[in-house]
């Protein structure tokens, strides 16, 4: 929607909605009263009841070592679209309410903000106004309204199974004792994640602007401590020669030898498995201290982060990037085919 401000052109932009047909909007910070998603676009008769979103809350949740002692109960509680246990077609919204909260060990961000955090640019945009408690819209649990979305997104799709996983951290395979050794210099990690979508069909992505790669890619840079994406053999392809790169077919199904597009070209999904992975950058919460500028005294100033922190959030982000690949998945899924699935 464009509009006239006086002299000057306004365009209203959706910054906390994502998608074409099956949109999301999230809502909420860490430490407000709850945090939650609207969904739009979802189809009327699918089975929905709280209970359903509980195995993938649950893989994001903390608790394992290496992530923040902060524990919610993430209990969904569906507020509208659902009735007698299936969507209506009307928005779904889903939320639960925050209450392991200690908002004081977040009070001298305003002053030395975080480095590699939004506590400055957040307040530079903002006006000094944004909500840092457990940095607010900017924190990981603002993530789980997006796990919350993938699992009636994960409906839609059916039998195209999206699964990711967490194959390194710290730069290392051996996961376990990379966390242990952060654990032990107060530090902490990223790592990389892998996410495989098998049974998915030829044909979906709508180029030029909403290929597959680019919606997808859009909204996992959207996830918290994101800073890459690489499809098939991703930034190899650039030391490779055309004649290996390629992907020779092996069937009249566009089925291929080898796969080192990804499953995709042209921006359009070609009836092979979507691989993709994803780089997780440390959580900038870090128990070493650290010289950075005091903002207040207008002097360089020590910092040493309090408070419940993850040592390593990518070992919470394999539930929440397959839910980003399920709600591409549902978007696309329904602009290609329509909303009952028939081509239009």
């Amino acid at each position: 929607m464009i509009f006239t401000n006086g002299t000057q052109e306004v365009t209203e932009k959706l910054m906390n909605t994502f998608g074409t047909l099956f949109r999301i909007s999230l809502f909420g910070e860490s430490h407000g009263p709850a945090i939650g998603v609207v969904i739009d676009g979802c189809p009327p008769g699918i089975s929905v009841n709280p209970e359903d979103f509980i195995p993938d809350l649950t893989r994001r949740k903390s608790g394992a070592s290496g992530t923040t002692a902060r524990h919610e109960p993430d209990m969904p509680e569906i507020i509208s679209g659902v009735c007698r246990g299936f969507t209506t077609g009307s928005p779904v919204t889903i939320m639960t309410v925050n209450k392991d909260k200690i908002s004081t060990d977040y009070d001298d961000f305003r002053k030395i903000p975080r480095p590699g955090h939004a506590d400055f640019t957040a307040s530079v945009k903002y006006s000094g106004f944004s909500d840092l408690r457990g940095s607010g819209h900017f924190s990981g649990r603002i993530t789980w309204g997006l796990v919350a979305a993938g699992v009636l997104a994960k409906k839609i799709t059916g039998n195209i199974p999206v699964s990711a996983r967490l194959i390194s951290a710290g730069g290392s395979t051996d996961i376990g004792s990379a966390i242990e050794k952060a654990i032990e210099e107060h530090d902490t990690i990223g790592g990389i994640i892998e996410c495989v979508v098998k049974n998915i069909p030829a044909g979906l992505g709508e180029p030029f602007f909403n290929s597959f790669e680019s919606v997808l890619s859009h909204l996992i840079f959207s996830i918290p401590a994101i800073k890459g994406i690489e499809f098939g053999s991703g930034f190899a392809a650039a030391t490779m020669k055309g004649s290996v790169h390629n992907d020779p077919f092996s069937d009249d199904k566009g089925k291929t030898v080898t796969n080192n597009a990804g499953g995709l070209n042209g921006g359009i999904t070609n009836g092979n498995d979507v691989i993709f992975r994803v780089a997780v950058k440390p959580t900038s919460s870090t128990g070493v201290e650290q010289t950075t500028f005091n903002f207040e005294t207008k002097k360089l100033d020590m910092l040493k982060v309090k408070g419940r922190h993850d040592t390593c959030i990518a070992l919470r982000m394999p539930v929440i990037v397959e839910a980003a690949a399920a709600i591409t998945l549902a978007d696309l899924l329904l602009v290609d085919r329509g909303i009952f699935g028939v081509k239009r």
